[in-house]
């Protein structure tokens, strides 16, 4: 059982990259005006990345501090960032906004509606899809009757 002291895979890879990236932030807002006033425009911006620095060191010196797992591999990290849910409904968003220039963009909320419930809810194809009609029927009253919105059609239909 993962508690939350146990390390995250990647987890001190990207603790080190906050560091680096704070670290190069300082870097340029101090080349705003080299510290040369405390009235002068580099003043913040080096005030926020400061405050980021030291934040970043923090949570690289309790990152290195918590106990391994084991689990430090590419192909773990991956695993862990991007889950086959995460990676679905990804596709699922590219894929509708593909297709809402030529289907249009009722019947394309429609699809991804349905199996996007279907998927994340598990009652069924027959509850998925009176929830999704639903649910593109309020969209259409909504803002095609009450705000008098031109909502795309696609060229499949025209």
């Amino acid at each position: 059982m993962k508690t939350p002291d146990s390390l995250r895979p990647g987890e001190q890879f990207f603790a080190l990259l906050l560091v680096i990236f704070a670290g190069y932030a300082f870097w340029e807002s101090y080349g705003i005006s080299k510290f040369s006033g405390l009235t002068t425009g580099g003043i913040m911006p080096m005030l926020a990345s400061g405050v980021m620095v030291v934040t970043a060191l923090v949570t690289l010196s309790e990152t290195l501090r918590k106990p391994g797992t084991g689990r430090g591999s590419i192909r773990d990290v991956i695993a862990y960032l991007f889950p086959a849910r995460v990676v679905l409904f990804t596709v699922l968003v590219v894929v509708y906004v593909a297709v809402i220039p030529s289907v249009g963009f009722l019947p394309a909320s429609g699809c991804l509606l349905f199996v996007s419930i279907w998927a994340l809810w598990r009652r069924g194809p027959v509850w998925s899809l009176a929830i999704s009609l639903l649910s593109i029927g309020v969209i259409y009253l909504l803002f095609r009757v009450v705000f008098s919105v031109v909502l795309p059609s696609g060229s499949l239909w025209q």
